[in-house]
């Protein structure tokens, strides 16, 4: 994706790269809220929903996703994180700096998001560096598409598949929702494999239109480098950032 200097001219552009280069991969979990909407959590039992994405750019599938999984779990606050290290995916696109800015923008007419971005990349790591900024007994639920919740299953990220699984899911729960190339009855399929059905009690779902299912980051990218239209595919405050 091509360089966009809107993001940096923009005043506190260096100031979060200099906060996200001050996380240490390699040092304990630690997560950097970058906004906190004055509706945060504050005492426990209260129900947090963290959608961990790219953000490559914010599209409206993942605001109606949001939105979606917010009103039916009754969400009390939406945490959206970015992580400087990903287990799948090398940082390319749009600069981290540059998707806080936008994240950030969107979020100030929208007091249940906060905005974050972690050290870590895998959930368990997520969750502890959480426990340090929430109150005790803060219930997490990651907001995940199925592509997403198929990766957590897979052998290759783990030393004991199971042993590691149950820790996580003792943790917090995942709210699943269809995307594209599968939908609901596709998700529970591939949970109803006999050494995934002890987790599917903590996995709830959400059922996104398909005209939302089918939107991708990856074909706004593209259209960008295209110079094809996208305001139609993302927030009017991130078409305003990308003309």
């Amino acid at each position: 994706m091509k360089s966009h200097h809107k993001f940096n001219t923009h005043p506190d552009f260096d100031v979060y790269e200099e906060s996200i280069n001050s996380l240490d991969t390699n040092a304990d979990p630690r997560i950097v809220l970058h906004h906190r909407t004055s509706e945060s959590i504050s005492t426990s039992g209260k129900h947090l929903g963290i959608f961990s994405g790219s953000f490559n750019p914010l599209t409206i599938a993942h605001i109606k996703l949001v939105e979606e999984a917010r009103q039916q779990y009754q969400l009390d606050e939406i945490l959206l994180l970015l992580a400087k290290s990903n287990v799948d995916k090398d940082v390319y696109g749009l600069p981290l700096a540059g998707r806080i800015l936008i994240l950030k923008d969107y979020a100030v007419s929208h007091p249940y998001i906060s905005i974050g971005v972690s050290s870590h990349g895998r959930y368990i790591d997520k969750v502890s560096a959480l426990k340090t900024i929430y109150p005790p007994q803060t219930d997490f639920s990651f907001i995940v598409g199925y592509d997403t919740l198929v990766r957590i299953f897979d052998p290759k990220y783990y030393k004991n598949l199971h042993k590691e699984l149950q820790h996580l899911f003792s943790q917090c729960r995942f709210i699943a929702a269809n995307r594209e190339e599968a939908d609901i009855n596709a998700i529970q399929q591939f949970l109803s494999q006999t050494s995934l059905q002890i987790y599917r009690q903590h996995i709830d779902y959400v059922l996104l239109p398909d005209d939302y299912a089918e939107i991708s980051s990856t074909d706004v990218r593209r259209r960008i480098e295209e110079g094809e239209p996208i305001s139609h595919l993302v927030p009017p405050i991130v078409a305003e950032f990308l003309s």
